[in-house]
């Protein structure tokens, strides 16, 4: 079987109508229950902006979620306080969740998906200003995943994790030479 991040067609785009949210199935139910019941709500409301990768505009692959949010600058880890003002709280951007669907797993969907919304929390922080990402990881699985793209861990809260703002426009600035 051909991997959906080969089709032409492959795109990540946001939430509409048309996406065939009732088939998706992650493994995670709290997941699956979220895309199929709650997403349209969030996204209408202005809550959560929800983001789905598909092949055809309606068939789910997978799907992230943005939310503005704050934290406070003594739960970040030092590395990435040094760099902030010295606020009681920070903004940031909410990584809510990120789910693959179960027919795309290990095919490099979710390193796509999180490439995908890191890019997209970056160009956003340019017009409406955030410190970082912020995630909060279901398992230790979850949590390795985001350790490996340099997210940090929060301070007391393991699978709490942190990516700098200034580590994403670093790495948009190496990309662009």
């Amino acid at each position: 079987m051909q991997s959906p991040l080969s089709d032409p067609n492959f795109r990540i785009e946001p939430l509409i109508e048309q996406h065939d949210r009732g088939a998706f199935r992650c493994g995670v139910e709290a997941l699956d229950r979220y895309v199929q019941r709650f997403a349209g709500q969030d996204s209408r409301k202005n809550v959560a902006r929800v983001y789905i990768a598909t092949t055809d505009g309606a068939k789910v692959l997978g799907f992230y979620t943005l939310s503005a949010f704050s934290i406070e600058l003594k739960d970040l880890p030092a590395a990435a306080v040094k760099l902030l003002p010295r606020y009681e709280e920070v903004p940031a951007t909410l990584l809510g969740r990120l789910a693959v669907s179960e027919e795309c797993a290990g095919q490099g969907m979710g390193r796509t998906l999180l490439v995908h919304a890191l890019q997209t929390s970056y160009e956003a922080s340019k017009v409406i200003a955030s410190a970082g990402v912020l995630v909060d990881a279901k398992d230790d699985v979850a949590r390795r995943f985001y350790l490996h793209f340099d997210f940090l861990q929060l301070v007391g809260a393991p699978n709490s994790l942190f990516l700098p703002m200034n580590t994403m426009a670093r790495l948009a600035k190496e990309r662009s030479r």
